[in-house]
């Protein structure tokens, strides 16, 4: 293992310029052309280490990028690694075209500050970096996949088939999203959206009030209910979040709207959820409520399989010379679709930083060539005893 830290060092000047490529290249998830311009730095590094390159095209009607596929290593399989690994991350960001203008990618106090770095360029640039260092030693024991997503920023509408596709191939899944703090993520939270709109009966405010009937109070009953939902000791939160409604001042509202943020910790709670909020009606009858939404993504949840994974790691990190902690978390990520299905899933590989769709967004440079070592060490590794 410590030849891979040594390796990592050598590569780290490496890293850090692919990095900042992918940064500079700024990809947001609704531009496209913008993705994929990103995606072609990431597919000609991939050649360039002895990958096999293929892009999915979205159908016609899905305004997104294009998904990146890439193999490494020998395709036989083995005693060791008869299925394939997955590194699986994204491309997209959440920040718009022109945000290098206000925050530029640039190195200061030991981090590299830029849109996207945290979440989730630098660990791409990681497993590249990771997979370069094995073909370089010709330590593949297996087949290694690459899979880097247009629209994870947005709920993965176009890419989660292929995800889901192709952690089915595979032993187990290693997520390059950013670390919790220090540590990997054995579990985290999956996701719902709901949206409900209501409409009331417009009248005047004063000459009319008891003909009108106030989307806005029925909106704000309906917010209280579903807010009570909440159940902190299952790891379930109900947050109305974005909340609107009225015309003007002097008219009771007909209109009022509210979007609803869901977290579940636990798969059964899915169903609970999904049938509590078809089940809301209006209070005052003269109302009518409509309700639109689901669960996103299920919950990552704690299993035999990830634990087993990080147990993995933190022994290789030992050795490697550092601690590795296990962490869950309340955001979501593709590794919740593959852990759903049953796919061995650690998440939380790839950089140590902050600031994730935050103006302070940067990582820790020193934590790159250490955090790379490990990744190639798991892919060494894979899923054996």
């Amino acid at each position: 293992m410590r030849a891979l830290l040594a390796g990592a060092r050598r590569a780290e000047s490496a890293l850090i310029q692919l990095t900042r490529a992918l940064v500079q290249a700024e990809s947001p998830s609704d531009t496209p052309e913008a993705v994929n311009a990103c995606m072609d730095l990431a597919a000609a590094y991939a050649k360039s280490v002895g990958g096999h390159v293929k892009l999915h095209r979205p159908p016609k009607g899905l305004h997104f990028g294009a998904a990146l596929e890439a193999r490494f290593g020998p395709r036989r399989r083995s005693p060791q690694n008869p299925k394939p690994l997955l590194l699986l991350g994204h491309l997209d960001t959440v920040w718009p075209i022109g945000t290098l203008k206000s925050m530029p990618c640039r190195i200061t106090g030991g981090r590299l500050y830029g849109p996207g770095t945290f979440d989730m360029k630098a660990g791409v640039a990681m497993a590249l970096t990771a997979v370069e260092i094995l073909a370089e030693a010709n330590a593949f024991n297996g087949e290694v996949i690459l899979l880097l997503n247009p629209d994870e920023e947005v709920g993965s509408p176009f890419s989660r088939a292929i995800t889901e596709r192709l952690a089915a191939e595979c032993a187990a899944v290693f997520v390059l999203e950013p670390a919790q703090g220090l540590a990997y993520k054995t579990a985290r939270k999956g996701t719902g959206d709901w949206r409900i709109d209501i409409k009331g009966i417009a009248a005047h405010a004063g000459v009319d009030f008891q003909k009108g009937a106030s989307a806005i109070l029925e909106l704000a009953r309906v917010v209280e209910t579903v807010s009570n939902w909440t159940e902190l000791e299952r790891g379930l939160t109900v947050s109305p979040d974005i909340a609107g409604g009225g015309s003007k001042t002097n008219v009771i509202p007909a209109e009022a709207w509210a979007e609803v943020d869901v977290r579940i910790a636990r798969k059964a709670d899915a169903i609970r959820i999904e049938r509590k909020f078809a089940a809301l009606k209006a209070h005052d009858k003269r109302c009518s409520l409509a309700v639109t939404g689901g669960i996103n993504r299920p919950p990552m949840e704690r299993t035999r399989g990830a634990v087993r994974l990080f147990s993995k790691a933190k022994a290789i990190a030992a050795e490697l010379g550092f601690a590795l902690e296990e962490a869950a978390t309340g955001g979501a990520s593709d590794g919740n679709f593959t852990s759903a299905l049953g796919i061995p899933t650690l998440d939380g590989m790839g950089a140590v930083g902050e600031g994730a769709h935050a103006a302070h967004e940067s990582i820790v440079i020193e934590h790159l060539a250490p955090r790379a070592a490990l990744l190639a060490g798991m892919l060494i590794q894979g899923t054996s005893a």
